[in-house]
């Protein structure tokens, strides 16, 4: 649907302008922030291939967890205070992972600040309809690319600074984000009542219901969990795979990290647009997994030869992920069809991408090597194409054919 007749993008609304930007910059800064130095903080707290996994693990499973509980606070409390809530949530929790001296506080840390991310997750894009409903388009590609670059900046800058001023201050140093994203909202809040009359809507149980036994509402879900699951294994492994198979030092590893994150950008910017225009969506399916087979192989069979290749590669596999937000609106013929849509595919497939990086630390310890870990994601990958193909088919999920499966 077209934006509403255009102001100017300042005009009575810079606040929020810079609030919403602000916020999307804090949303994944500690997602990829530990693994390029995970070496350096298992010298004062012991941290296991499990562990390792279970910290990869726990942004998607916060995602999905408070993607859900999220609409129960903003229907009390109105979006701007509980995003004010979850910003606060941002801080302690990375300053929690900044002083850590044992492995519950590292925990407990982790968990404050990816429930405060999922929160956030939520919250952009009402927050976009709410102050910028003419301008809905281009908010949605600033707020996408500042969490492209809240993704790849952590790892470019993790070792450095922990080099020259530790690990703690290199984890805790983005707390001071979560600081100034606060201050507009503040100031915004102050002194007004909680506007609850823009809220995330609901769908009707019956669609809710339709969209369990929807085709299309399970091959999105499966797409949009392969990206997570592979994204995140990623992030919490890409590193330590690295270092030993290519023989790269950590600061190359996590300069690769940040690589690997950078390839979203152009994929968030231009995906959607192709998603909207061509006629067989299947084929940017299959491009993804393509992505994922290639870099992955070469990464298995000739991880020290051209390895930025390699991990470019992978990284432009996610593609799948801006594709997978594009086709919720796409197929669906209503808003109340897309929030069911959108629902079930975050939080199906968030719960399942999930087990991404704790399965790769399983497999890694029981094997000893990276062989298994990469071809069972290339596995994942293969398993994507088969639910692409339905995914291309032409139906909405209200249609009566869509629902039933």
């Amino acid at each position: 649907m077209p934006d509403q007749t255009a102001r100017p993008l300042w005009a009575g609304r810079t606040l929020a302008l810079l609030g919403i930007l602000l916020v999307a910059l804090n949303l994944r800064t500690a997602v990829a922030a530990f693994s390029p130095i995970a070496g350096q903080i298992a010298a004062d707290i012991p941290l296991s291939p499990a562990v390792l996994g279970v910290l990869g693990m726990l942004p998607p499973v916060c995602f999905a967890l408070f993607g859900i509980l999220t609409p129960v606070f903003t229907r009390r409390f109105g979006l701007e205070r509980v995003l004010i809530v979850a910003l606060l949530a941002i801080v302690l929790g990375q300053a929690l992972r900044g002083f850590s001296v044992s492995l519950p506080m590292l925990l407990l840390g982790s968990a404050v600040t990816f429930a405060g991310f999922g929160v956030g997750n939520v919250l952009l894009p009402p927050l976009v309809k709410k102050y910028f409903p003419d301008r809905i388009g281009l908010m949605t590609t600033l707020y996408a690319t500042a969490l492209s670059v809240s993704t790849f900046l952590p790892p470019l800058l993790a070792v450095p600074v922990a080099d020259a001023a530790g690990w703690h201050f290199s984890l805790g140093m983005w707390a001071v984000f979560g600081v100034i994203a606060l201050v507009p909202w503040l100031t915004l809040t102050i002194g007004h009542r909680p506007d609850t009359s823009e809220l995330p809507e609901e769908a009707r149980p019956q669609l809710l219901v339709r969209v369990w036994r929807s085709s299309i509402g399970w091959s999105l879900a499966i797409v949009f969990a392969v990206s997570s699951l592979n994204a995140y294994a990623m992030f919490a492994w890409l590193p330590a795979l690295l270092v030993e198979s290519a023989g790269l030092t950590p600061a190359q590893a996590g300069t690769m990290l940040s690589l690997y994150a950078a390839m979203g950008l152009p994929a968030s910017l231009v995906i959607p647009l192709l998603a909207a225009r061509l006629r067989h969506v299947g084929i940017l399916v299959y491009l993804g997994v393509a992505f994922f087979i290639v870099g992955y192989l070469g990464l298995l069979l000739v991880p020290s030869q051209a390895t930025w290749l390699w991990v470019a590669l992978a990284g432009c596999g996610p593609l799948i992920f801006p594709l997978s937000l594009a086709l919720i609106n796409l197929r669906t013929r209503t808003h109340e069809g897309a929030v069911a849509l959108s629902g079930f595919v975050q939080g199906a497939g968030y719960t399942i991408g999930a087990f991404g990086p704790l399965l790769v630390a399983l497999l890694h310890d029981m094997t000893g090597g990276w062989t298994v870990p990469l071809l069972v994601l290339i596995g994942s990958a293969v398993v994507c194409a088969f639910a692409g193909s339905i995914v291309a088919r032409p139906h909405m999920l209200e249609d009566g054919h869509a629902a039933r499966r």
